[in-house]
């Protein structure tokens, strides 16, 4: 064990720092949240392939090439307005100092009636 409250003995190869604590409410940076959005995109667009490759594939059955094609059309649209759209507010609880509110007051007040 180290003094000066350093770390207590940890296994070989594990972090003995403890987990950090989140005291902003910054958001992701615009870089990590581009690529958050692209591939969000791409991955959407991916499962654009199939449907199209399906549809061709059942040609003879209409109804269920019909069917592959109606799911494929409106992929495209979802997908520009999902990568478009900026990713929702995280609501994790931000670490702050609340002092106790009868710290300050704690004593009777003297009244005075003129």
């Amino acid at each position: 064990m180290e003094r000066g409250g350093g770390a207590v003995n940890a296994p070989h190869g594990a972090d003995p720092r403890p987990e950090p604590v989140l005291i902003t409410e910054a958001e992701p940076s615009l870089d990590d949240q581009l690529a958050a959005r692209k591939r969000k995109y791409v991955i959407m667009m991916v499962c654009r392939i199939p449907c199209l490759v399906l549809a061709g594939l059942t040609y003879h059955t209409w109804w269920l090439a019909i069917l592959f094609l109606v799911i494929s059309v409106p992929l495209p649209w979802i997908a520009v307005l999902i990568a478009n759209d900026r990713p929702p507010r995280k609501s994790e609880k931000v670490n702050r100092y609340a002092r106790d509110a009868r710290a300050i007051e704690g004593r009777k007040h003297r009244v005075i009636d003129g």
